[in-house]
């Protein structure tokens, strides 16, 4: 297959997005995540002392000390060797799981692989997922690709993620999401990993979810609106004179998805439930883990940590955001991950 010139096509498209989430305002404008809406019940007696407490769980077949993960952001052109390679690092040290941004640009050509592959070189130790979109996943007649790119990097499941608005807005989009289910049905049933399904910031509904699950889905990432705006990244790399900003906004808060997703459990087959979308702080990791989550996931705080402070710094933040953790669960007497669940939380106005 013959290597193409840098920065073309996908590549570009990929630098271009990491250059404006580092230095535009892309947060949504007027809607929250709708976790700060949430607080915990103060124990005033835990019974139990702080060096207890346990945050560690499973996922996909390791041992994680906190259920959190970078979720995917990069990959496929020159400057994400480094930025993929440092974040694998961080990850490894902080026994978190790790995912690569979209390996659509691994199957165009061979010239930036090694952007990808660096991941699994620098962390053999913990979950590692691919990631392809949904309009590549429409496209397919079976798993040979999706197999491809499970095997660059070695990872332990791979990520489809449905970014329809995305795809909309974006000037060189493919907004041609006929047939995603049925590929998606495909891979879990023919890929030798497990298959996650994701939104990228703007919510999986509760009938989305249902419908996943019903094709055999077992891991699920809400990646609910209130952080970055992939709507508003699309929107600033068009013209100025076709910024069309109406759907800068659109999506269904986090907090929302994790609710309604995780009120499935009930009467679905047991699944993974992933929190993403705007989770920027230890104390967003513990509220969505009581709403109903498993795990959290978090893409431009830690970019922009890195970016700004170095693996040093990132992985400051990081070991800070444990550390809140934990300490919200002394605070509420919750030893384990699996008490935390059971942990009332209240809406601001009602305290």
């Amino acid at each position: 297959m013959p290597k193409r010139s840098p920065l073309r096509g996908t590549a570009s498209r990929k630098a271009q997005h990491v250059n404006l989430v580092l230095r535009k305002n892309v947060n949504f404008r007027s809607t929250s995540t709708g976790l700060g809406e949430w607080e915990f019940v103060h124990n005033a007696l835990p019974e139990l002392d702080f060096a207890d407490v346990d945050c560690s769980t499973d996922f996909l077949g390791t041992r994680l000390r906190a259920p959190l993960m970078i979720s995917c952001m990069t990959g496929g052109y020159g400057g994400a060797l480094r930025i993929n390679r440092d974040l694998a690092r961080v990850c490894q040290h902080a026994g978190i799981a790790m995912g690569v941004g979209s390996q659509r640009q691994a199957l165009e050509d061979t010239t930036y692989h090694k952007t990808f592959s660096v991941v699994r070189e620098m962390a053999p130790g913990i979950p590692i997922v691919g990631n392809i979109g949904a309009a590549e996943v429409a496209a397919m007649k079976d798993a040979t690709d999706a197999q491809r790119l499970v095997t660059m990097i070695r990872a332990d499941a791979l990520a489809v993620h449905l970014n329809s608005l995305q795809e909309l807005l974006q000037p060189e989009g493919s907004p041609h999401f006929r047939g995603v289910l049925k590929g998606i049905t495909m891979l879990t049933r023919d890929l030798s990993v497990p298959v996650i399904v994701k939104e990228i910031g703007a919510g999986l509904s509760r009938d989305v979810v249902r419908r996943l699950l019903e094709a055999g889905v077992r891991i699920i990432d809400v990646a609910g609106a209130g952080g970055t705006s992939w709507a508003g990244v699309e929107i600033l790399r068009r013209r100025e004179a076709d910024r069309r900003e109406t759907f800068w906004d659109w999506g269904i808060p986090t907090a929302t998805a994790v609710r309604e997703a995780a009120s499935l459990r009930a009467e679905a087959p047991p699944f993974t439930l992933i929190a993403s979308g705007g989770i920027a702080s230890g104390m967003d990791v513990a509220r969505c883990l009581a709403l109903g989550a498993d795990l959290a996931a978090s893409a431009r705080p830690m970019l922009s940590a890195l970016h700004a402070r170095g693996p040093a710094g990132l992985q400051a933040m990081i070991t800070q955001w444990i550390t809140d953790l934990c300490s919200v669960m002394f605070l509420t007497g919750a030893r384990t991950l699996a008490d935390l669940r059971t942990r009332p939380l209240v809406r601001k106005a009602s305290l």
